[in-house]
């Protein structure tokens, strides 16, 4: 019995296709199905190739991800075409395989996104584009600022129904609102506009392969959070562990989140460090640790509400509970420095060129933060907040706790930050 061959194939094309089907793709596009030995694609995709396209035909499973690899060598040695929605390499299965082939030959067809960008006469480069295709509908939520316009790709026919209701929870009711349809197919179809406060009265459910048009509208009197860090303190829920909205600036000024990075928050309380820090890029990520049940819940709340459900919450007491975490970028500690060893363990778990920083208003934690900055180098600075305050008739100046913060960065020079 001749052994089946081993590892991914030399290499795969994989075929944009758009909802007008065989008749809207491209000469070069049609040759590489026509002469493709093994066909892999949804099922819908796959009902769109006519019979001259004789290759074996083999439905993607669910979970995609981690058949990808099973498939390709199940198939090494034969020709094979991927056929992915519109333009693979933009939120497709294109990412994918490029982690799995070396020679991936693309053929892209317009997107959904391109379609939608045409019929509604937006500039592309002008719009944002979230898709909640297999990720919560809350991470809409970070991208809601008023006058912004928003394509959201849909999951399915009920994705406008909760992007609707997720628009009047978060104050953007007034947001209008349309659904774009089977665009560049015959079925093609845009639903009236509506605003999102309207839209569960006047919208009836639509077809499965749509994309959400808003135009953010704020309502008035709803709360305004901005796009840099120091949201405002209402913006959460906490019992009073929470880093005020100035401190919190300043902390995530000297963190430096940068796209793709991720953050270790260490006493998370109410989550706003790990939450500020994912709100920056949709690329960044964070991993918080509170030892509180409740406050763990708290925080999770907190980040759901204000667009960032990916955070990752481990409940327990630092160090111990830090084992087995991925390597940060950088490290927060806001809680719990005087845990016997937790500095030294964040340090350690740093890589060069990563950055700490650790905030205290206890005499007890500063000693140990003017120890590490003797050690470490960085800066230790002293930062102070004072509120203006009705003092009878008059106004005077109320000071909040001042607060002892050292920021370094680990190189390979420990005498400099």
């Amino acid at each position: 019995m001749t052994p089946a061959p081993q590892g991914p194939p030399s290499a795969v094309s994989v075929i944009g296709i758009g909802a007008d089907g065989w008749r809207g793709l491209a000469e070069p596009s049609r040759t590489a199905l026509r002469r493709a030995e093994v066909l892999i694609g949804g099922p819908r995709q796959l009902g769109l190739l006519p019979s001259e396209c004789a290759g074996e035909r083999v439905a993607w499973p669910s979970p995609l991800r981690p058949a990808v690899p099973r498939l390709l060598a199940a198939h090494a040695g034969r020709r094979i075409a991927v056929l992915a929605g519109g333009d693979p390499m933009f939120y497709g299965v294109g990412r994918v395989l490029a982690e799995q082939v070396d020679a991936l030959n693309v053929l892209p067809h317009p997107s959904s996104v391109s379609y939608a960008a045409a019929r509604l006469g937006w500039p592309l480069e002008d719009v944002e584009v979230v898709t909640l295709m297999g990720r919560p509908t809350a991470r809409l939520a970070a991208a809601l600022h008023d006058g912004r316009r928003l394509l959201v790709l849909s999951a399915d026919a009920t994705t406008p129904h909760e992007v609707a209701a997720l628009l009047r929870d978060r104050g953007f009711g007034p947001s209008r609102m349309r659904v774009l349809e089977q665009l560049g197919g015959d079925r093609e179809r845009t639903t009236d506009e509506t605003t999102a406060d309207d839209w569960a009265r006047t919208q009836r459910s639509g077809d499965p392969l749509n994309i959400v048009a808003v135009a953010c509208r704020r309502a008035p009197g709803a709360l305004r959070l901005g796009a840099v860090p120091g949201l405002p303190d209402e913006a959460y829920e906490h019992d009073g562990q929470l880093t005020k909205k100035h401190i919190r600036a300043a902390t995530l000024g000297a963190l430096a989140p940068a796209p793709g990075e991720l953050l270790w928050d260490i006493g998370g309380g109410s989550g706003s460090i790990a939450v500020e820090w994912m709100r920056t890029h949709p690329s960044c990520r964070a991993v918080t640790v509170e030892r509180d049940p409740v406050r763990a819940e708290r925080i999770r709340r907190n980040a759901e509400r204000l667009g960032v459900p990916g955070l990752r919450i481990v409940t327990g007491a630092a160090p111990a509970a830090l084992t087995g975490l991925p390597t940060p970028d950088a490290v927060f500690v806001g809680g719990g420095l005087t845990a016997p060893g937790l500095l030294d363990t964040c340090w350690a778990a740093l890589p060069l060129g990563g950055r700490l920083v650790a905030n205290t208003v206890t005499l007890e934690s500063e000693a140990l933060l003017a120890d590490a900055h003797r050690r470490h180098g960085g800066d230790l600075v002293r930062l102070a907040v004072a509120h203006a305050v009705p003092v009878g008739r008059f106004t005077g100046w109320r000071q909040a706790m001042p607060v002892t913060q050292w920021a370094v960065h680990k190189t390979d020079n420990p005498t400099r930050s």
